[in-house]
């Protein structure tokens, strides 16, 4: 089975890095990016794409990055605020709440609102359904989870039979997870 690829451009932009720190830490951990020609809402250009596993590589390179240098130096970083912080929320966002309202969106911010700001501009009817305080490593594992049955459309796109279904499972997910502070 093959594993779901990302834009390095999308994984960039959900995760606050930019795209030239993404291809360093790809090309530092010898991982080469899947190339492939965008259509008309591209313009025609290479679209570089990742797995989900070299999504969670690079994250994890970063992070440790950051904790060598600190235990180093003990100075501030330029890592992205992403790399830097584990804790962040879990989100379950109802895209298209008048017209297709089991259509939704699960992942991972560290900041919902600028991931917010992101997101409407291609969905610009988002309605945050509800948050969970969560670590970045759970977001996989939760998005399992939750999503188990649902009909995939993207990356962390589905569709339910019921969105209330899906928020159960969240709060039963992170009823089971340590608490975080």
């Amino acid at each position: 089975m093959t594993e779901n690829l990302i834009s390095v451009k999308e994984f960039a932009e959900n995760n606050g890095l930019h795209r030239q720190t993404v291809f360093k830490v790809l090309k530092r951990l010898g991982i080469e990016a899947t190339k492939s020609r965008g259509g008309s809402e591209n313009r025609g250009q290479t679209i570089a794409y990742i797995t989900e596993h070299d999504a969670r590589s690079v994250l994890e390179a970063l992070a440790s990055s950051r904790n060598l240098r600190n235990a180093q130096e003990d100075e501030e970083t330029e890592l992205p605020d992403a790399a830097l912080y584990d804790i962040g929320v879990f989100y379950l966002l109802c895209l298209e709440p008048e017209h297709d309202p089991n259509r939704f969106k699960v992942g991972f911010a560290n900041n919902l609102n600028e991931r917010l700001r992101h997101l409407r501009c291609s969905a610009p009817f988002t309605q945050v359904v509800k948050t969970w305080p969560c670590r970045r490593l759970w977001e996989k594992t939760a998005i399992e989870c939750v999503t188990d049955g649902c009909e995939r459309l993207h990356t962390e796109v589905f569709r339910a039979a019921s969105l209330e279904t899906i928020e159960e499972r969240c709060v039963q997910f992170f009823a089971l997870m340590p608490q975080l502070v």
